[in-house]
């Protein structure tokens, strides 16, 4: 039992373990029938328009700011109710926790939930790569948020929370809130009317 409520696994197995669930969750996409790359046939390192079918299928776009802010967030989370855990265990939790996102999101019922309650009316879920990156940018967070001080992490959200909102009036707060109780005048808002 002791075990299971305190995992020691080491910095160098926490790693492997998240590349293992990494590869896991690609391969769990791409039988979802996910594609791999854009169907426009590029790959772009940064891709800004967020109101495009191209959002979520590049390397990273405005959105890939909520998922630094994962990583934050779910080292605070980790750090808070697992704090005898190693920091591979809570790492290699975090993946799980991201990974399995990614899956849930790219399912038809999330899909169509972002299509009919947000202002995501273009989106068909994220590409393979799009996810990868994503995953990446939770892990960089979960790093970050590791290795600063709690204020540096802090300002750190809030101003991609900010900035996201300024930039295309959209960011993790209100994706939760529009996922989950969606409210029309955040939708106007979103939409300029």
């Amino acid at each position: 039992m002791a075990a299971l409520s305190a995992p020691r696994t080491s910095t160098a197995r926490g790693i492997a373990l998240a590349a293992a669930m990494i590869g896991a969750t690609l391969v769990i996409l791409w039988a979802m029938g996910r594609v791999p790359i854009c169907t426009c046939g590029s790959v772009k390192l940064w891709f800004g328009p967020a109101a495009s079918d191209e959002t979520s299928q590049h390397f990273s776009d405005w959105y890939t700011l909520s998922h630094v802010i994962h990583g934050f967030l779910f080292y605070a989370a980790a750090y808070a109710f697992f704090r005898h855990w190693s920091f591979g265990s809570r790492l290699a939790a975090a993946t799980l926790v991201e990974s399995t996102w990614e899956i849930l999101e790219n399912t038809s019922f999330i899909i169509n939930r972002y299509r009919e309650q947000t202002v995501s009316l273009d989106y068909f879920g994220d590409s393979i790569l799009n996810s990868f990156s994503d995953i990446l940018a939770m892990l960089l967070g979960f790093l970050l948020a590791s290795r600063l001080p709690v204020w540096a992490s802090i300002a750190i959200c809030l101003f991609f929370e900010l900035l996201a909102a300024v930039m295309i009036r959209d960011n993790l707060t209100l994706n939760i809130i529009m996922l989950l109780w969606p409210m029309e005048f955040i939708k106007n808002w979103q939409m300029g009317v």
